[in-house]
């Protein structure tokens, strides 16, 4: 799986993960807010290239992108892909001063999209059942729910 693919969209890039992103998306990942559904509290820069770089050395089924928005000219999120098989559990983050934008939606199509060319056959994600934004992006990108639960998480799923 080449984990080093840049995605382009009309209004997006997404950028292969490198640990010199830490600096700027610390900034990008600082609002507490962001953890409301999925816990856990924003990491400093230092932290986040510490996570960065175990990712870049983990298997290469851990796919990482930043979002790099032309509009913004500036990272302002981050989707990730992690692969098995045929399958790949997919998530995104979009940093609170540019949601409502259109930006998750257009990386989630763009990754799902990438995903399916590379012969990816089932695309899963896991939504808290009240974080309705990411329920609408997911079924923008041609999820649906299912009755399976994992962790509290409602189970998103598209089968080619």
């Amino acid at each position: 799986m080449p984990r080093t693919a840049t995605i382009e969209t009309p209004v997006l890039t997404l950028l292969p993960l490198r640990a010199e992103h830490a600096d700027e998306m610390a900034v990008v990942l600082s609002d507490p807010r962001l953890h409301t559904f999925t816990g856990g509290a924003p990491l400093t820069a230092q932290e986040l290239r510490a996570r960065y770089e175990r990712l870049l050395a983990g298997p290469p089924s851990w796919c990482n992108w930043v979002i790099w928005s032309r509009e913004e000219n500036r990272l302002v999120g981050y989707v990730q892909a992690t692969i098995d098989d045929e399958t790949a559990e997919i998530a995104w983050v979009i940093g609170t001063p540019w949601q409502g934008r259109g930006l998750a939606t257009a990386s989630a199509k763009a990754l799902v999209a990438w995903l399916i060319k590379q012969g990816i056959g089932t695309i899963i994600a896991h939504i808290h059942p009240d974080h309705g934004a990411s329920a609408a992006v997911a079924a923008s990108a041609g999820l649906h729910p299912t009755d399976q639960s994992h962790d509290g998480e409602i189970r998103w799923e598209r089968t080619a």
